[in-house]
C-alpha cells in the first residue's frame, strides 16, 4: 500500500468520525417514516443531535380516556387551534400519577396526526438542545408538539434555565408551528421545601410578597399559557376505566362485574386507584381468562 493510500484511508476515517458528531441536517431526518420521533445523542452528551423516527406508537384515543373529561376537552381545543394554525398555548400537565397526562398527549397524536400533528419526545436531560430542535423543524409544514414527561428538576438542574428561555426568554421569537407540552407530578416542577416560606415578606398593611426563591421556582410553570390540573379517581371512576379496558379486552358484561372485587383489590395492594393502575389489571385479569 502507498503512502497515498494510507493518508487517504485516514483522512476517510477522521471524516467519519467527524460526520458522526455533527447536527443532522434536517433534510435526512426520515419524516416520512412516522408521525413521533424521540430526540437522540451521539456520543452522548459530547455529540450532535439527531430526531430518530418512532417506529410503533402507543394507539390510545381521546375516547379511551375516561373521568378527565375538563382536561380532555381544555388540552383537545388548544391541540386543534395550534393544528388549524390558530394561536395556541404551551401546556403544563400536573398533577397525581397514572391519571392519563402523558396518554391524553399521545392521544392527541392519534387525533391530529392525519392533519399533520407531529410529536418530538426530549428527554429531560436534553432540553438544552431546544434551540437546535426548533431550528430544525422550524421551516416544515407540518405542527410539531415537543413532549417532555415526567419533567421535574433539583436545584441547580441546566434543563431547568433551558425551558425558561425556550418557552419565552430568547431574543428569538418562537416558532409558529411548535409548542411545548410537559408532563410533570409537581405543579411548579421544583422541590418546595418549609425554607423557602422563610423568604416572603410583609409590609406594615398586610401584603405579603414572595422572595427570591420563591419567584425562581414558580417563575418556569407561569411560562406555560395553559395549566391542566389532573386529581385522583374514586372508586366508582376507577371501576368505570377497568370495566372501559376489560371490554377492550373482549370481556363481556358479566366477566366485567365478576372482576370489580379482584379490582378493588389490586388498586388497594397498589394504594392507587388511577388509570394506570385499571390498565394494568385489565391486561392481567383478561390474560389469565383467556389462558
Amino acid at each position: 500500500m502507498t503512502q497515498l493510500d494510507q493518508f487517504l484511508q485516514r483522512a476517510e476515517a477522521l471524516l467519519a468520525r467527524i460526520e458522526s458528531i455533527l447536527p443532522q441536517s434536517a433534510t435526512s431526518v426520515e419524516w416520512d417514516k412516522g408521525v413521533a420521533f424521540r430526540w437522540r445523542r451521539r456520543n452522548g452528551n459530547n455529540g450532535g443531535g439527531y430526531l430518530q423516527s418512532v417506529g410503533h406508537i402507543s394507539h390510545i384515543a381521546l375516547s379511551d380516556l375516561h373521568n378527565i373529561g375538563p382536561q380532555k376537552e381544555q388540552i383537545d381545543q388548544n391541540t386543534r387551534q395550534f393544528v388549524d394554525g390558530r394561536p395556541a398555548n404551551n401546556v403544563l400537565l400536573t398533577g397525581a400519577r397514572g391519571t392519563g397526562k402523558s396518554s391524553l398527549i399521545k392521544a392527541c397524536l392519534n387525533q391530529y396526526a392525519d392533519r399533520g400533528l407531529r410529536l418530538i419526545e426530549v428527554d429531560k436531560d436534553d432540553l438544552h438542545d431546544l434551540p437546535d430542535i426548533v431550528d430544525l423543524v422550524s421551516a416544515r409544514p407540518e405542527r410539531f408538539i415537543i413532549f417532555c414527561d415526567d419533567l421535574s428538576f433539583e436545584e441547580g438542574e441546566s434543563g431547568y434555565k433551558a425551558l425558561k428561555v425556550a418557552l419565552d426568554g430568547s431574543i428569538a421569537a418562537q416558532s409558529d408551528n411548535v409548542l411545548i407540552y410537559a408532563t410533570s407530578n409537581r405543579r411548579h416542577l421544583m422541590p418546595e421545601r418549609m425554607s423557602d416560606n422563610s423568604t416572603y415578606t410583609h409590609t406594615d398593611d398586610g401584603d405579603l410578597h414572595p422572595g427570591e426563591t420563591v419567584e425562581e421556582k414558580i417563575s418556569l410553570s407561569e411560562r406555560f399559557g395553559l395549566w391542566v390540573t389532573f386529581y385522583p379517581f374514586k372508586q366508582d371512576d376507577y371501576l368505570e376505566i377497568v370495566a372501559h379496558w376489560l371490554r377492550h379486552f373482549g370481556c363481556d358484561a358479566t366477566q366485567i362485574e365478576a372482576a370489580r372485587g379482584d379490582a378493588l383489590r389490586w388498586a388497594l395492594q397498589r394504594s392507587s386507584r388511577s388509570g394506570r393502575v385499571a390498565w394494568q389489571f385489565s391486561k392481567d385479569y383478561a390474560g389469565k381468562l383467556k389462558a
